[in-house]
């Protein structure tokens, strides 16, 4: 472990992008104007989450789509796609269409594995093919290779009068080297590494058998050591981290009882492993950002990383979201060593 933190490069947040089903324009025009508000403080980037058959952002591609007309310098990501819902061709040419419409700022994430509740979605999803899916890595490797340029087809060239193309069009050639693949476990860390994907950890990880670390950052620590001992870049490898964090400076009395009673909520989790996955899930950091800034500095995942996306709880509104981003840019950040870009 470093003597000290690396100081903080770059600095990204992430929203589920919440809507009432009742109106959820609403909603989708809080998430765009939360990425301009972003910008306009200095973030790096801005990563939307993906969910189906919830209120939650469905369609990250067309979302990030519309934001990338509405800024100029952010980057914008997945964090992340499921492929499992996901045919990987389609997925790559519209990944690299919101690449080209962007000028290059798109950051594709994605995790390979069956869809959420495959069960109760497989008719609906997949009616004829359920069985005969593939969703481990093979599935992802596809993806990746496609986006990287690799044929899609055999045949090229002038048909009448229509050109075809064997690889993905548009293709973005610089977008292989933004593709981040999301992992709580060895395998996944051991797969994006070897791979030479980037690798997106979050509030999630999965418990360790054996004499493996126990506790949730020195799991976490031990999947960015993995990973890049298997990239090609090393310990270069880029890695961002996206823990739950709710900075308080600014925030009004109500404010602070509301960040603290959800924090205290879904503290129980955090305890032991959960489910049949045995996940293990870390605690929500709320406080002022020193008190923030003072537990990451502690973390021992955290002190191996330079880059974050810092998830926004799921539940609260537009203007606790703006104060949270707001004190995360102009206070936290800094605390961390970042500075905003210009």
């Amino acid at each position: 472990m470093p003597s000290t933190p690396r100081p903080l490069r770059r600095l990204g947040f992430l929203t589920i992008g919440l809507f009432d089903a009742a109106d959820p324009g609403r909603g989708h025009e809080s998430t765009l104007q939360l990425i301009e508000l972003g910008e306009r403080l200095g973030f790096d980037s801005a990563w939307v989450r993906h969910r189906h058959l919830q209120y939650g952002i469905s369609s990250p591609v067309a979302v990030l789509a519309a934001a990338s007309q509405r800024t100029r310098r952010i980057e914008l990501g997945t964090a992340v796609t499921p492929l499992g819902w996901e045919n990987p061709l389609r997925l790559a040419e519209d990944l690299a269409t919101v690449d080209v419409l962007s000028g290059g700022r798109l950051n594709a994430g994605f995790s390979a594995g069956p869809p959420m509740h495959f069960e109760r979605v497989r008719d609906a999803l997949y009616p004829d093919t359920a069985d005969a899916e593939d969703f481990g890595y093979e599935r992802a490797r596809r993806l990746v290779e496609l986006v990287r340029g690799r044929p899609a087809s055999g045949f090229s060239g002038t048909e009448g009068f229509e050109v075809f193309s064997d690889v993905v069009q548009p293709h973005s050639p610089s977008l292989g080297r933004r593709l981040w693949y999301g992992g709580g476990s060895l395998s996944s860390a051991r797969w994006a590494g070897e791979h030479g994907l980037n690798l997106l950890t979050s509030s999630v990880v999965r418990a360790q058998d054996g004499d493996g670390p126990q506790d949730f950052a020195a799991i976490q620590l031990s999947l960015i050591r993995e990973f890049r001992a298997r990239h090609p870049d090393g310990d270069a490898a880029r890695v961002s981290q996206g823990l739950v964090v709710i900075p308080t400076d600014s925030a009004t009395p109500g404010q602070r009882a509301r960040y603290a009673e959800y924090a205290a909520g879904r503290l129980p989790r955090t305890a032991s492993p959960q489910g049949p996955a045995r996940l293990l899930f870390a605690p929500d950091l709320v406080g002022s950002s020193a008190q923030i800034a003072e537990r990451l500095h502690a973390h021992a995942a955290f002190r191996e990383v330079d880059e974050v996306a810092f998830a926004l709880p799921f539940t609260f509104g537009h203007e606790d979201y703006a104060q949270i981003l707001t004190d995360m840019a102009t206070v936290l950040g800094p605390a961390l060593g970042w500075r905003p870009a210009r």
